[in-house]
């Protein structure tokens, strides 16, 4: 796992605490264990949060996470990957993808829904880990999918659920 901290982030949690929850939501879905996996996590200011997020989504301002599944480069043929070296070749396997964090905003979630910054990281780094493992939020099937994972996977952390219910019938939880 790289860890790249490309902000003035210092209180955010250790880069051994980062990779111990990935290792969980790794653990957590895979039936057996990938001999070797690389991910990078990168940790970002709200500058080039936003500037990725316009970018690869469309959308203007940071957000909180964003997941680029690895995929080979495009228009590789079958038969160039069968050709790659065998060391090569089992490297781009174990590749996961990018996670990228933005610190801000980050931050201002954790105070808004009165969250520790440790839970709210390792729910952020758990959701953008599942993303890379092909999990998505979109309709409400996988979104449920996905939230009791998270939740499993962040109780077994020992943090509580990050999706709380409201009383209120037209309040939407916060989520990642």
């Amino acid at each position: 796992m790289h860890i790249q901290r490309a902000c003035d982030a210092v209180d955010l949690p250790d880069d051994a605490q980062l990779q111990a929850w990935v290792q969980a939501a790794l653990a957590g879905v895979l039936e057996r264990p990938r001999r070797a996996t690389t991910l990078t996590l990168r940790i970002v200011d709200a500058d080039e949060g936003a500037e990725l997020n316009q970018r690869y989504r469309g959308r203007s301002g940071p957000t909180n996470v964003l997941s680029f599944p690895f995929e080979p480069p495009p228009g590789l043929p079958p038969a160039a990957m069968a050709a790659l070296d065998e060391e090569l070749a089992a490297e781009l396997a174990a590749e996961l993808g990018d996670i990228v964090i933005c610190a801000p905003v980050l931050r201002r979630e954790a105070e808004q829904q009165g969250k520790r910054l440790a839970a709210h990281t390792a729910h952020l780094v758990v959701h953008g880990t599942l993303h890379l493992l092909g999990y998505d939020h979109i309709d409400p099937a996988e979104a449920s999918e996905m939230e009791a994972l998270e939740t499993v996977i962040l109780g077994g952390l020992g943090f509580s659920t990050p999706y709380e219910v409201s009383e209120e019938p037209d309040d939407e939880r916060p989520s990642a």
